[in-house]
């Protein structure tokens, strides 16, 4: 959404560069909650992930495969996990601890509607980074150790190598996909 913002004449840079550190500010679970209009902003980015789920959910009831490059889970907080963004041990506003009670039971409803077949792609920090050196160092150490963590509600997981050559992943992930589809029908 970022790269949307920041085209938006004018202003759009601007505004996305003040977006982007209050989302860095609210990303960090170690810290408290920032104000309540960004905690009131970070509810409604998971209403709005929300609804891309039953969007998925629909096009998969109609017999469209759909690939995702990321999915929600509660299993453990914080948006660069793709979980809740709020917690309520974080704050001490009431507001904000009941939207932190009510995206926390948001997300275990998205969790409950499984995918079929989680690919997660496997990397090391300094391998990760020097594909995205844009990318904050210490988040993606932090990011690395806790995807192995997720059960994603025990679906089927296929753990790739991501630090082989991209045909090599690339094939890895067709082939899981193959087989994931051979042991349906």
């Amino acid at each position: 959404m970022g790269d949307k913002i920041k085209y938006i004449p004018f202003f759009g840079v601007r505004l996305e560069r003040y977006l982007n550190a209050k989302a860095q500010r609210a990303q960090d679970i170690k810290k408290n909650l920032p104000g309540t209009t960004t905690s009131i902003i970070m509810y409604i980015l998971s209403w709005w992930r929300a609804l891309q789920l039953l969007k998925v959910r629909r096009l998969s009831r109609k017999g469209i495969q759909v690939i995702a490059d990321r999915y929600p889970q509660a299993e453990i907080a914080g948006f660069h996990y793709d979980g809740p963004g709020l917690t309520v041990n974080r704050t001490n506003n009431l507001l904000i601890r009941k939207l932190a009670e009510r995206e926390q039971r948001l997300y275990e409803w998205m969790a409950c509607h499984k995918p079929d077949l989680i690919i997660r792609l496997n990397i090391d920090a300094d391998t990760a980074y020097s594909r995205k050196p844009d990318h904050n160092i210490v988040e993606l150490r932090d990011k690395i150790s806790v995807m192995p963590r997720l059960t994603f509600n025990g679906v089927q997981i296929c753990d790739i190598d991501s630090r082989a050559p991209y045909q090599e992943v690339l094939e890895a992930a067709l082939q899981a996909i193959a087989q994931y589809h051979n042991k349906r029908q």
